[in-house]
Parts: structure tokens; C-alpha cells; sequence
């Protein structure tokens, strides 16, 4: 096959110079095998990346690839405009996966295809055009979901902001209010908390942002909210436990509908739910997924009830390979993995150990500003200092990043200020090997 040096050349002469490589020396991925990745030199490296959050049962699952090896054989594509068995029994399972009355499936390619879906489905259902997200968010970089995005390094110099705006971001350790106790997680910040049981005047702080821009930034009817339940690109960025149940109540008093982002955070990778909302004790109007559906296949979803899904038959709407066959039964069989080999309760188990080990790193080291995240969405914020929370150099963060890997441990960089290292593959139990090369590096 190629080698090495060439497959960089033909990437540096032939594809869009805007992809990113990670690593000086770039990684060049043979094959892999469940938690296992491995270069074309035979090399071996733990993969805690996932391919960016979406290997989520493992590389090459025997149940997943024999699923989509058999569909290939009967049936590679058809469109929805014909009736097929696997499309309809796949919708059928991941609608089983919901309560209440999100019955109802569209299906599409990715992330940023499904927050796209989910942006007209609120807009023409309520009749009206604003879209409130949260600043530090990250839901894709469509010409249409940029405007839902608010990190400017995803942003281009187009005009895309129209009817989008964005409230105070309740990041409990980097912004304006939190405390030891806001966070739905076995780690909390090490910031003061002076809140009696029962209150949390960070959540009242930033749903009072919310309720300015509510008064200020928007008519007096909106199409909705969309929030990550824990921000992913953000940097695991978790909010104060009754936020969202708040502002979706503001939300509706303004007529609008609320979605939840579930593109990282779905498919028990938080360990105590299947999806992340459900630890918010919300119900979202309209949900949306992608990555860990299809366990690296490309594959999303919008789940929303009957009565807004009704909203968009007054055109014809259609997507060529959303629904695909091959793209259904490898749905299908993801979901099968998760639920035959309890992986939720596995990302609850080893993240929450893993969490654990990783806060002693906080304790001992100055460097190690935060620890959070839930089940296996986990990340470690890199600081010059506890006191200032000043992020550390990109050089220094690059350098413990660089170390992991040539021990052999690939984990992911994230946040706005690219100092948070994020571990979130569910389809490993190494969690005290893993603690241990963070240690060393």
C-alpha cells in the first residue's frame, strides 16, 4: 500500500487545505478493532477519541460490520419513496428508545444535517423565525447551523446570524457564577459555594441572562432553544442542574419549541441515562443524533412528536440517503450492542472511576484546573494556575498531548481555548490504565 509519506503528499496536493491534521507527526490509521487503533507500521494505540465521538460500540463491532455485510448483499440503496423493511424496523427501535410523544423519525446523514432539520421543523411549526442557542456551542457549520454555533473559530465571514442569537453560556467553573455543587457529576469545580439545600444562585444568575435576552434580543414569540445536555466541542461543559429545566420553560411561555443536541451526549454515553436530557428531567419538543448512531457509518436522526413533524407536509421534503438500507441496519445493530452488552452501565461504572482517578490529578497538580463530565464524556481543563484559571499555552497543552500518543493513549483537544483534553470512546474498560499514561505524561 502507500506509505506513509506519500498518503501526506497526496492529502497535501489533493484535499481541501482546511482539513486539520492531528499531531506533528501525522497518524496514519491502518485498522482497528474495537478500543484499538492501528497505523500502517503495526503500532497499537488506545483510542479514547473515537473518531471524534463516534465510534461508540467499537471499531469494526462483529455484530456491526456482519449487519451491514449481510444488508450489502441483499440491498445497498434505495430511497423512502419505496417501502424496505430495514428503515421501518430500525424507526420503529429508536423510537422505542423515547417516552411521552416523540414518536416520530427523520432520518438524514449528519449533525449538522439533523440541527438543520431540527431549525426549519421550529420555525415552520411556531410560525416564527429567532432560534436561541447558548454561547461555546458547537451544532454544526452549515451555512444554516453556523448561526446556531457560537465558537468564532467554526465561523466563517458570511451572513448567517439572521433570526439566531445567543444567551450567557452557565459554564460553572469559567464563567461569572458556580459553585462546588451545581454540577450533575461525581466531580464538582473547587470554586466556593455559599447556596443553602435546595438553591443555586448560579442557575438563577443564568437564567436571568436568559431572560434579558428573552426581553431584549427577540420578538415576543421565538421558534425555539437548542442546547447540548453537556456542551461536547465546548469542552464538556456542564450546567447548573435545574438550568435547562428553567429556561425550557421560558422558552414555551414564548411559544417556541426546545431541542435537544444529543449528536455527543446520546446513546447512554453519560452513563445514568440513554439520553442526555433525561438527567435534566426535560422532554424536548424535537431531539437530534448523529455520530455514535451509526458507530462511524454516516447516519443522523430528528425525533420529534407527530404534530410538529405534520408541520412540513405542506411542502414536499426528502433526502436522498437518509434511511438508506445499509445506513438502517447498521442503526440497528448499534442499538443492539449497546443494550445486549449493557454499555450504558458501563460508561457509568468506568467513567465514573475514571473521573475519580483523574480529580486526584486535579489535587496534585497546578496545571489541572477541572475535571468534568458524566459516563464516559469526560475532560481535563489545562490552566497556568488554579487561582487565574488562565488557559495554559497551547505549546504545553500540544506537548502532554503529543506524550499520550506516543505512549500509545489517543485522546481528543476541545474548548474554546483548546486547553481541554476530552476522553470519550464507551467502547473501552480501561479506565485505570488509562488514569495512570495521563499521570505520566
Amino acid at each position: 500500500g502507500l506509505s506513509a509519506n506519500k498518503i501526506m503528499q497526496i492529502r497535501k496536493e489533493t484535499l481541501t487545505p482546511s482539513l486539520v491534521t492531528y499531531y506533528k507527526d501525522p497518524l496514519v490509521v491502518h485498522q482497528g478493532h474495537m478500543q484499538w487503533l492501528y497505523d500502517i507500521d503495526g503500532r497499537r494505540f488506545l483510542d479514547l477519541f473515537g473518531g471524534i465521538v463516534t465510534v461508540s460500540v467499537g471499531h469494526c463491532h462483529p455484530v456491526v460490520t456482519s449487519a451491514a455485510t449481510e444488508q450489502m448483499k441483499k440491498l445497498w440503496h434505495t430511497t423512502s419513496i419505496y417501502a424496505y423493511p430495514t428503515i421501518h424496523e430500525y424507526a420503529e427501535k429508536l423510537i422505542s428508545k423515547f417516552s411521552g410523544n416523540l414518536k416520530v423519525c427523520f432520518f438524514a446523514n449528519s449533525g449538522s444535517e439533523a440541527n438543520d432539520l431540527a431549525m426549519l421543523l421550529a420555525r415552520v411549526h411556531t410560525g416564527n423565525f429567532d432560534l436561541i442557542s447558548l454561547r461555546n456551542a458547537y451544532h454544526g457549520v452549515s451555512p444554516y447551523t453556523m448561526g446556531i454555533t457560537a465558537h468564532s473559530t467554526w465561523l466563517q465571514p458570511v451572513p448567517t446570524r439572521l433570526g439566531c442569537v445567543q444567551t450567557m453560556n452557565p459554564d460553572v467553573y469559567r464563567g461569572p457564577w458556580g459553585g462546588s455543587r451545581c454540577r450533575d457529576s461525581v466531580v464538582q469545580t473547587d470554586r466556593d459555594c455559599d447556596c443553602s439545600q435546595g438553591e443555586c444562585k448560579a442557575c438563577d444568575n443564568y437564567i436571568g441572562q436568559l431572560e434579558d435576552v428573552l426581553n431584549h434580543s427577540v420578538p415576543k414569540k421565538i421558534a425555539g432553544f437548542i442546547a447540548e445536555p453537556i456542551q461536547g466541542v465546548g469542552g464538556s461543559v456542564q450546567y447548573p442542574k435545574n438550568f435547562l429545566k428553567n429556561a425550557y420553560k421560558l422558552v414555551r411561555e414564548r411559544g417556541g419549541v426546545c431541542i435537544a443536541d444529543e449528536v455527543q451526549t446520546g446513546f447512554g454515553r453519560c452513563g445514568s441515562h440513554y439520553w442526555g436530557f433525561e438527567a435534566s428531567e426535560v422532554t424536548p419538543d424535537i431531539v437530534t443524533m448523529a455520530k455514535g448512531i451509526g458507530n462511524g457509518y454516516p447516519l443522523s436522526a430528528v425525533i420529534t412528536t407527530p404534530e410538529i413533524a405534520a408541520s412540513l407536509t405542506n411542502a414536499i421534503h426528502f433526502n436522498t440517503f437518509g434511511g438508506n438500507p445499509v445506513a438502517c441496519a447498521i442503526g440497528s445493530a448499534v442499538l443492539d450492542v449497546i443494550d445486549q452488552e449493557n454499555m450504558m452501565q458501563t460508561s457509568d461504572i468506568v467513567g465514573t472511576f475514571l473521573l475519580k482517578e483523574l480529580a486526584k490529578l486535579r489535587d496534585e497538580f497546578e496545571i489541572v484546573g477541572d475535571i468534568r463530565g458524566k459516563g464516559l464524556m469526560i475532560g481535563i481543563e489545562l490552566v497556568k494556575s488554579k487561582s487565574s484559571r488562565t488557559p495554559l499555552p497551547l505549546a504545553q497543552v500540544n506537548k502532554i498531548w503529543e506524550d499520550c500518543k506516543d505512549m500509545g493513549v489517543l485522546i481528543g483537544k476541545g474548548g474554546f481555548y483548546g486547553n481541554f483534553l476530552v476522553t470519550n470512546n464507551k467502547a473501552n474498560n480501561t479506565g485505570n490504565k488509562t488514569s495512570r499514561k495521563i499521570l505520566i505524561a
